[in-house]
């Protein structure tokens, strides 16, 4: 299936490659079909496109990438709608900004969490004092293009 995009134009997708978040993501609720696409100019970001959204789509990174002291800490409830047989079979993705100063941050309080198997995600609110911007120091040139 071929899907239109403002910033990857059309892209050709296979039904397994999406992912499913039944509560949407916070702000985008009704949006509930995405695809990770990677970044072809940079293999430390990802995009999650909306499938529906031509023109929605997101920077992410793997949080551990640079941070690697990171953990995640969410309730049982909020993993339980991922029906994750192991935790480890969670896929963590954090999404990247720009502030208004120009740094890069990465959003460490509300990760995104998929189970690859099923193709289910959910974006969740951690329990633990996570700040919600993390500020990227010493990004490549490359990176900052990206985001």
């Amino acid at each position: 299936m071929q899907i239109g995009t403002t910033r990857f134009g059309m892209v050709q997708i296979e039904m397994r490659d999406i992912v499913l978040f039944p509560s949407g993501l916070i702000g985008y609720e009704d949006s509930r079909h995405w695809v990770v696409l990677g970044d072809a100019e940079n293999d430390a970001v990802a995009w999650l496109q909306c499938v529906a959204g031509p023109d929605l789509a997101m920077p992410v990174v793997s949080p551990r990438r640079f941070v690697p002291e990171y953990q995640l800490r969410v309730g049982q409830s909020q993993l339980e709608p991922l029906q994750l047989s192991e935790v480890d079979e969670a896929f963590v993705l954090s999404i990247m900004s720009k502030s208004e100063d120009g740094n890069l941050t990465l959003n460490l309080k509300a990760p995104i969490i998929v189970n690859l198997d099923r193709r289910l995600g959910r974006q969740v609110i951690t329990t633990d004092d996570q700040p919600i911007q993390h500020y990227l120091t010493s990004v490549p040139s490359h990176l900052r293009k990206s985001a």
